[in-house]
């Protein structure tokens, strides 16, 4: 898994396979996530992590029904 240079943890949400249902961002405890303007190929708002804030807790990934369109990339993994 890659580490950010600050070590912190943080969700990468693949653009391309998110349809922007939003569970994610209902989901996470921190309310770090969004539904973003920005819009996929396939014409979805797609769900986009605000930059501070992660614990790295995974929730978001297991709420997403997209396979691999959330991963959590968590301090000290590598």
């Amino acid at each position: 898994m890659i580490i950010t240079s600050s070590g912190l943890p943080y969700p990468a949400i693949t653009a391309e396979l998110c349809k922007g249902c939003g569970r994610c961002v209902s989901a996470c405890p921190k309310g770090v996530l969004l539904i973003s303007d920005n819009v996929n190929n396939m014409g979805y708002r797609v769900a986009e992590y605000i930059g501070d804030g992660c614990t790295g807790c995974a929730i978001c990934f297991y709420n997403c029904p997209e396979p691999f369109a959330i991963e959590v990339y968590k301090e000290g993994e590598a």
